[in-house]
Formats: C-alpha cells, sequence, structure tokens
C-alpha cells in the first residue's frame, strides 16, 4: 500500500494549477459526451434511418470537425488559448441543444456539421495550453493524466447515456450541451491566458519565447511543408478510421445482431473503464519506452483489436475486443499528444496542434461513411477485417518513420545538448 500511494504522488504532484483547473474542465465537458457516441444508434433506431445515412452525418461531423481543427489552431496562436477554448465552448453548446429540436435529413446533417466543427475548435487550444503550462519533462504524464479525466467522463456518460436514451434522446442532447456550458464557466472562471506574450510566462516557456514569438509567425504552409510532421499526421488519419468505427459501425452493428442501446452503452463504456483503471499505471510501467515502440505497440493492438469484432456474437466477447484495443489506446495517446508538443515552436503551438487535431475530425468523415457502407453492402466481418489491415499499415509506418528518434523527441524549446550527433529535427526544429 505505501508502494501504491507513492506511485500515485509521483503521478500526480509537480504540475502546476492551471494544468489541474483545465484537467476538471475536461472532466466536467466529456461526463455530458453523449451526442456522438450514441449519434449512429439514435439515427437509425430512434429515427429509422439507414446506416449509410448514419455514417453520412457521422461524417459530416467529421468533416466540420476537420474545419474546425485548422481554424482553432490559427485562433489559439492569434487570439489567444482561453479566448478560443470559450468561444468554441459556448458555439458547441448551442449546436448541441439544436440537435434535439430539428427533424429531417438535411437538417440534421447540417447541425452535425456544427457541432464538429465548433467542438473541434477546442482541441488546439487545450491541447497548446498544455505545452504552455507543462514543462517538457512532464508532457507526457500530463497528457496522460488528461486523457484519464477524458476517459473518466467518457465511461460515466457511456453508461450513463444508455439509460437516459431510454428515456428520449431529447434529454441527452440537453444535458451534453449544459454540461459544455459548465465546462467553459470553469474556463472563464479559473483558466488564465498561457500564450508566450499574453499573460504571465508559462513554467513551459522559457522568457525568449516571448520575444520570438512577436518576431516570428509560422504559417499553415510551413506546417504542411514539414515533410516527417506531415507524414505522421497522414499515419494518424489511418488510425483514426479505424477508431472511429467504434462510436458508429460498431453500435449499428450490435443493434442488427439484436443487442439494446444500454448493452451497447456498457460495452463501449468499458473503454473509459479500463483507461480509468490501466492509463495510469501502464504509463508508469512504459514510460522508458521509445515513441516508435509505444506507438507501433498501440496501433498495432487496436487494429487486431477491431478485428477481432468479426467473431463477436455475445456481450462477454464484445467487451474482450474493447479491452484489446483499449490497451492499444492507452499506449498510443499520451505519446502522440507529447511528441507533437515536443515537435512545435512554442508560438506556433496552435497550428501544429490544429494540424494534427485534423487527422481526427477527418478520420471522423471517413471512418463511419466507410464504414457504413461496408456494413450495408458486405457486412461486418468485411468492415472489421479492413479494420486489422489498416491498423497492422498504420503501425509499420509509425516504427519506420519515428524508430531513430530515441526515447523521446527533442524538445524545439530546449538547447541543443553538447555531443554531436541529436535526432534528425523537422522543417521547424
Amino acid at each position: 500500500m505505501p508502494d501504491v500511494r507513492r506511485a500515485v504522488r509521483e503521478t500526480v504532484s509537480g504540475l502546476p494549477r492551471t494544468f489541474w483547473w483545465l484537467w476538471t474542465s475536461t472532466l466536467v465537458n466529456r461526463l455530458g459526451g453523449f451526442v456522438v457516441t450514441f449519434l449512429a444508434l439514435y439515427l437509425t433506431g430512434d429515427q429509422g434511418y439507414s446506416a449509410t445515412y448514419a455514417g453520412l452525418v457521422a461524417s459530416l461531423y467529421g468533416l466540420g470537425g476537420a474545419f474546425g481543427a485548422v481554424v482553432g489552431g490559427v485562433l489559439t496562436d492569434r487570439v489567444g488559448r482561453r479566448s478560443t477554448m470559450l468561444l468554441a465552448q459556448i458555439a458547441t453548446a448551442a449546436a448541441t441543444a439544436t440537435l434535439a429540436y430539428v427533424h429531417g435529413q438535411a437538417a440534421i446533417a447540417a447541425v452535425a456539421l456544427m457541432i464538429g466543427l465548433a467542438s473541434s475548435a477546442s482541441r488546439p487550444a487545450v491541447q497548446a495550453m498544455m505545452a504552455d503550462v507543462v514543462p517538457a519533462a512532464d508532457r507526457v504524464r500530463a497528457f496522460s493524466l488528461n486523457y484519464w479525466a477524458i476517459n473518466i467522463g467518457f465511461a460515466v456518460s457511456s453508461a450513463a447515456a444508455g439509460l437516459i436514451a431510454s428515456q428520449g434522446y431529447y434529454w441527452l442532447f440537453l444535458g451534453d450541451a449544459l454540461m459544455t456550458l459548465l465546462c467553459a464557466l470553469v474556463i472563464y472562471a479559473r483558466v488564465p491566458e498561457s500564450m508566450p506574450g499574453h499573460g504571465p510566462a508559462a513554467s513551459g516557456a522559457p522568457p525568449a519565447d516571448v520575444a520570438r514569438a512577436k518576431e516570428s509567425r509560422v504559417g499553415l504552409g510551413v506546417v504542411l511543408r514539414d515533410r516527417r510532421f506531415m507524414a505522421f499526421v497522414a499515419l494518424t488519419f489511418l488510425l483514426g478510421t479505424v477508431t472511429q468505427q467504434g462510436s458508429t459501425t460498431l453500435s449499428v452493428h450490435m443493434g442488427r445482431q439484436g443487442f439494446t442501446a444500454s448493452e451497447y452503452g456498457l460495452v463501449i463504456g468499458l473503454n473509459g473503464l479500463l483507461i480509468v483503471l490501466l492509463q495510469l499505471p501502464l504509463t508508469r510501467l512504459v514510460e522508458r519506452r521509445s515513441v516508435a515502440a509505444l506507438l507501433t505497440a498501440g496501433t498495432l493492438l487496436m487494429g487486431w483489436g477491431f478485428g477481432l469484432t468479426a467473431f463477436a456474437g455475445s456481450v462477454g466477447f464484445y467487451a474482450l475486443t474493447v479491452a484489446v484495443w483499449t490497451v492499444g489506446e492507452i499506449l498510443h495517446a499520451p505519446a502522440s499528444m507529447s511528441l507533437v508538443a515536443d515537435l512545435a515552436p512554442s508560438h506556433a503551438r496552435g497550428r501544429y496542434q490544429g494540424m494534427y487535431s485534423l487527422s481526427w475530425p477527418a478520420a471522423s468523415f471517413a471512418g463511419p461513411l466507410l464504414g457504413g457502407v461496408a456494413l450495408d453492402r458486405w457486412g461486418g466481418g468485411v468492415v472489421w477485417g479492413a479494420c486489422a489491415v489498416v491498423g497492422t499499415v498504420a503501425g509499420a509506418g509509425y516504427w519506420l518513420l519515428l524508430r531513430e528518434r530515441g526515447a523521446r523527441a527533442k524538445p524545439v524549446d530546449a538547447a541543443p545538448p553538447a555531443p554531436a550527433r541529436v535526432p534528425e529535427p523537422t522543417a521547424d526544429c
């Protein structure tokens, strides 16, 4: 027991107060994250639309998110992290509440597009602020803790949403909107601006960054020409098309096999529960491993975990498949977010994080659409087999791209070490 207490203290100690308020806002927001997880089931079960239409709506959500990530990244560097988060969260709450009242295919699709745009706009700001306020040496730990908060909220909201949905999806949409507004209130009351040159200097950014932020501006074109970084984004997009099947195609597939919304909620909620239980101990266990090893192992487990779904026919087997790809997610997520924070110059963190964040909503556009069409035309075996293939390709790509980077990417804000050889920098390092 003393060893457990010491491990917990070492995991949570030493991080700045701003990080913990940001962590709290993330938890609050995810406690109300009902809509995306149950949108496909709402459209096919409650509204009677086809899996193809449900996939189209989820894809439009992803398309809006793709634009939102880029716009949010630019705003993060121009108007500030805090202002971008507030604007995005208020817009997300308004669009989510609207979904409770709209009917008809065109109207639902348009609102889903707006929700995707608004919700993704805050992601680059959150990640850039964490990179601002947390020193480079603590970023993997900080991103692990934040991902832990996301999944505490996800586990609770997924299980609760299945029960709430049985009383009507109207309450899901309004509850999600309310929790998003509460998240914005926490940001407004407790989280100061952290962008270099605006407000108090962040603990993760040296004083020289303030002058550099004023003198140097990195446009999106520079980020796009960073070939190693963009290859990393492309591989993350491929992986994202696989993980998106969990919140769209999987629910429809289970529904067609006769499982209820509550059973799907419990199965998918296991993802968040396992992350809550395993994220911190697994992070401590593998923290000395290289980024290449973590990303490769995590990606293979995710791809093969979804591939196992082809053989599932019971709630227990579905739970097993979720457990496999959840372990992969635990390995992949903090390593990838920390790598992006290390690669990005402090004065361009919003744009780099925005471009990285773009990979996920872009996958939200392509993944559900492809999954829905494939499920309707060829069945679940093809969908889940393709997930295994794509996951294998993405895992091999991560290994080839990052195997020479060492245990951690060199933070761009750190002074170069004395030895002659350093890891190969990206275009902006």
